[in-house]
Parts: C-alpha cells; sequence; structure tokens
C-alpha cells in the first residue's frame, strides 16, 4: 500500500492521472472509430456525419496522451489523491447512486426513489424505520403527484405503477 507525504495512505494522483489519461483516449479512439465509420469527410453539402466525432476525437487522444505523458514523467510526486477512509465516504454514496440509476430501469423510478431516501436515512443517517419510511413515502407521493397529474410529465414506471394502472 503507497505511503505518501504526510503518512497518508491511499491513491497516489499520478496513478489516477494515467488511469484517467487511458481512458479518455481510448473514448478518444472510439469517437475516430465512429467518425471513420460514419464519414469524416467533406461533402458537396457540407461536413459528413462523422466530420466532428472524428476530430474531437483526435483532440482527446492528443490531450489525453499529453496528460500520460506529463503524469509518467513526473513519476511519482508523492501526492496523495484521496486517503481510503475518503474513498470509503465517497463510495457510501456514489454505489447507492449507482444501483439506483439501474433499479430506475427495472423497478421505476418511485419504488427506487424511495429504497435510495430509505437507504440514507437508515444507513448514513440511522433514522429509525419510523421515521425513514414516512419520508419516502411523502417524497414519492409527491414527486408522483407534481409530476404525473399536476405537469403531466411521464417518468419510468416499474410493475407497481402498471399494476395501480399508470
Amino acid at each position: 500500500m503507497p505511503q505518501f507525504a504526510g503518512g497518508g495512505r491511499g491513491i497516489g494522483q499520478t496513478t489516477v492521472e494515467v488511469v484517467l489519461a487511458l481512458l479518455f483516449m481510448t473514448v478518444g479512439g472510439l469517437a475516430v472509430s465512429e467518425g471513420l465509420r460514419l464519414g469524416n469527410g467533406w461533402g458537396f453539402d457540407g461536413p459528413e456525419a462523422g466530420y466532428f466525432p472524428f476530430w474531437v476525437g483526435i483532440l482527446l487522444i492528443v490531450a489525453s496522451g499529453a496528460t500520460l505523458v506529463q503524469a509518467i514523467r513526473r513519476h511519482d510526486s508523492g501526492r496523495l489523491f484521496v486517503s481510503w477512509p475518503r474513498l470509503l465516504l465517497v463510495s457510501r454514496v456514489l454505489g447507492p447512486a449507482i444501483v439506483y440509476s439501474a433499479g430506475i430501469f427495472v423497478v421505476g423510478i418511485y419504488a427506487a426513489s424511495a429504497a435510495l431516501v430509505l437507504w440514507f436515512m437508515r444507513g448514513i443517517g440511522g433514522f429509525p424505520l419510523r421515521q425513514a419510511v414516512p419520508v419516502a413515502a411523502a417524497l414519492v407521493t409527491v414527486t408522483f403527484l407534481v409530476f404525473e397529474i399536476w405537469f403531466l410529465v411521464p417518468l419510468p414506471k416499474g410493475p407497481v405503477e402498471h399494476a395501480l394502472g399508470f
């Protein structure tokens, strides 16, 4: 486990810069590939469909490559990007947010939102169920009334809403 200046342990800044540079180079490569597939030339009526994605991908690859070279040349600056305890705090919010985003497609936005509120109130806030359940139910009910009934904006629904005829 890396030890950094100041005694902290965690993920170093150089590691994060290298990983993100490689990730963005990959995204740039996908954009270039798609630009070539769609046609990146100049047609009789202007640029072809892949012209802008191609050049944005090239710029992304060049900029990410410069970041990668800079991070590697600096080697190990000893700078801590995030300590393990701080990363754990971030994951306590990021993990449920990712599950929530995926859950919207499975159970709908209302059930997923209720579960997210319950998780945060119970798991992070430490509230008892007798307080968390009414808050989650009230939030979902108000959101449903505002969007579905008053503004007529349909939001992603799950099996519960479909069973109730919405």
